[in-house]
């Protein structure tokens, strides 16, 4: 079978609806809550799945725009990349209504551009290198994988603050 950024691009487009899905019913007022024994919060979950999705579907593949200030900033970045700690402190992170806006904003940046990379760029070598295959191509496999990962943590987190199960 032959993998496609259109097959990639239903894949994202699939399990950011389910990631929707579970932060439906999930009031702004519990995205910093970090239940006992969890050492993340919904907030950061949601924030880290848009730094990640602009980094493999976006950066890996162009490099850094301009115009990507716009989408995301470098303090946003930074307070939800991998190996940062959440911070249950709500007036140390962005508000919920931030964080959602970014996380739109990068979603519908990467459905724009990724079907305008060209094979060359999809079979260039990763870089950064990513836990995937060593490609261009390998990142955008990795998108929604990792997506999936975290919408996992988010519906642990959402059973952790009393909420039923999302099916």
């Amino acid at each position: 079978m032959t993998i496609t950024t259109d097959r990639i691009i239903e894949q994202i487009k699939f399990v950011r609806v389910y990631t929707l899905t579970l932060l439906a019913d999930v009031d702004e007022a519990d995205w910093f809550k970090m239940p006992a024994g969890s050492p993340t919060h919904i907030a950061w979950q949601v924030g880290h799945i848009a730094m990640a999705e602009y980094g493999l579907a976006l950066f890996r593949q162009r490099g850094r725009k301009p115009e990507d200030m716009e989408l995301m900033s470098s303090t946003f970045r930074k307070q939800f990349s991998r190996g940062s700690v959440p911070d249950p402190d709500a007036a140390k992170n962005p508000s919920p209504a931030e964080i959602r806006q970014t996380f739109e904003r990068v979603h519908a940046q990467a459905i724009l551009e990724i079907p305008t990379f060209t094979a060359e760029q999809l079979n260039a070598p990763c870089d950064p290198p990513t836990a995937g295959p060593a490609t261009n191509m390998g990142a955008l496999l990795l998108c929604p994988l990792h997506e999936m990962i975290h919408a996992g943590q988010i519906g642990f987190l959402r059973r952790l603050l009393g909420k039923v199960a999302v099916r």
